[in-house]
């Protein structure tokens, strides 16, 4: 055989190895490549009882990816919500799982899960989840009720305290009330009561009435000495 031919047999030998090992590479490729169908989403309790809808990455290629949550509802214009968005940064093989919380709860309730991770999915995990088990707590309402409890400033449950206070008069005003009720029976520096409804007069009447008796009687001293005077007068 020439060397020419035995260079032909070469490079046909190691042209056949290079593409087998072309093709191995791509299917490698391929197989570790992100797709939709690396990922999957159900309608479960979370480890507090709460609904949630949780979503497992189990891409090999360890390619970042973005969920997002719509809940479906039934109107003709605007027909979905969006209500939750979380990443899987680290996806792998054996899977990675992130819990989206929905605002409504019940049997019947459907929602679109959307994937986007790099350029490789932009699409949504089918079918729609709906849930089938009400045995889980809505998520939405439990936070609402107690956002509410809190705004109100007192726990779920629990009247508002009364203040005692309020509802009974103070010690102050009923000894007010006490003395206010009472007559007075404490005798005036004067010797008399100072209850006008008990004496029909003050201590102070009783002396102006002895001091103008006084006067009347003084006065009617005076009078009968001048006349006195007088017929001594006349009979000299």
């Amino acid at each position: 055989m020439s060397r020419s031919s035995r260079a032909a047999v070469a490079a046909r030998v190691i042209g056949t190895f290079a593409a087998s090992a072309a093709l191995a590479v791509g299917a490698a490729q391929s197989a570790l490549a992100c797709t939709i169908g690396d990922f999957s989403a159900a309608a479960v309790c979370d480890a507090g009882g709460n609904g949630v809808i949780r979503v497992t990455d189990k891409d090999g290629s360890g390619t970042s990816a973005t969920v997002s949550l719509y809940l479906q509802l039934d109107q003709p214009i605007n027909n979905e919500r969006l209500v939750d968005t979380k990443t899987i940064a680290h996806p792998t093989a054996q899977g990675v799982s992130v819990d989206l919380t929905p605002l409504e709860w019940h049997a019947g309730a459907a929602f679109r899960v959307h994937v986007k991770a790099g350029g490789l999915v932009d699409d949504d995990i089918q079918p729609l989840v709906v849930v089938q088990d009400e045995s889980c707590a809505s998520t939405g309402s439990s936070a609402s009720g107690s956002a509410s409890a809190s705004a109100a400033g007192t726990p779920s449950g629990q009247a508002p305290a009364t203040s005692a206070q309020s509802s009974s008069p103070s010690d102050s005003d009923s000894a007010f009330a006490s003395a206010s009720a009472s007559p007075s029976s404490v005798p005036s520096a004067l010797g008399g009561s100072g209850n006008l409804a008990e004496t029909g007069a003050s201590g102070g009447t009783t002396v102006m009435a002895g001091v103008a008796g006084a006067l009347v009687v003084v006065g009617g001293g005076i009078v009968l000495a001048l006349r006195r005077r007088a017929d001594r007068r006349t009979a000299r």
